[in-house]
């Protein structure tokens, strides 16, 4: 597929990035036609999804609405489609816009597959999301989720940078280490990020980033320092 896209005039990341997205395509369509020749299509669970928001960097609107991509804590890095395919279950055509993490998939694919009686020697912090799948429950109700990035990617661009992030419920906030700056937004008023409404609702800014500080050191999480003092970032509920 890479050829193609290089003789199409994209440069090489570009190129890369597209023929990765025809890859996967071919793959999952591989798939399914598998289990529909072996006669399991109807006793098989698929779940997609993306690791990352698509590449943006020199094109800024790829992800639109969503604003930036991969690398950045704006939603076009973070937010990622998720199809799950549960025939007999989950109804087909529908659509839900509640949020889940990837963490999530451990407990989920268990539940799916009626395992009970199971240990793990890691702290599980994912949080099943078949209740959505059979619509009988919301689990991202009073939910936080988190991201850590304490370090520099390669990339620059808006969102990208020594960064962590709280989502909860409505608001997101983004909180960037070096600069000590606060980006908060409505995404369900503002899926694009245009509106950064920091000063507008400080309370929440400040319930947010004590909620954000407590669960980085809870978790030992990291955090850069400044390279002219060697002296660590302060933590987001420390400015």
């Amino acid at each position: 597929f890479y050829q193609k896209y290089i003789d199409k005039g994209l440069d090489h990341k570009e190129a890369q990035y597209d023929a990765l997205l025809e890859g996967m395509d071919k793959s999952l369509g591989d798939l399914m036609d598998y289990v529909d020749r072996k006669g399991i299509a109807d006793n098989t669970v698929i779940i997609f999804m993306s690791d990352n928001g698509g590449y943006t960097i020199g094109r800024a609107d790829k992800n639109a609405p969503l604003s930036e991509g991969k690398g950045s804590l704006k939603e076009g890095g973070i937010r990622e489609p998720m199809i799950v395919s549960w025939p007999g279950v989950a109804q087909p055509n529908t659509r839900c816009d509640k949020y889940v993490i990837v963490e999530d998939y451990f407990p989920s694919i268990l539940e799916m597959a009626g395992i009970t009686d199971w240990k793990a020697p890691q702290t599980v912090d994912g949080v099943s999301f078949v209740p959505l799948l059979k619509q009988t429950g919301d689990p991202s109700e009073g939910r936080s989720l988190y991201w850590n990035c304490p370090n520099l990617w390669g990339e620059q661009g808006p969102g990208i940078g020594a960064t962590c992030t709280v989502r909860q419920g409505k608001w997101k906030l983004i909180y960037f280490y070096e600069t000590g700056k606060k980006e908060l937004y409505d995404i369900p008023a503002d899926i694009s990020e245009k509106h950064n409404l920091a000063e507008r609702y400080p309370d929440v800014v400040k319930s947010l980033s004590a909620n954000l500080g407590e669960f980085l050191r809870s978790s030992g999480a990291q955090r850069p320092s400044f390279k002219k003092t060697g002296k660590p970032c302060p933590w987001p509920d420390e400015i």
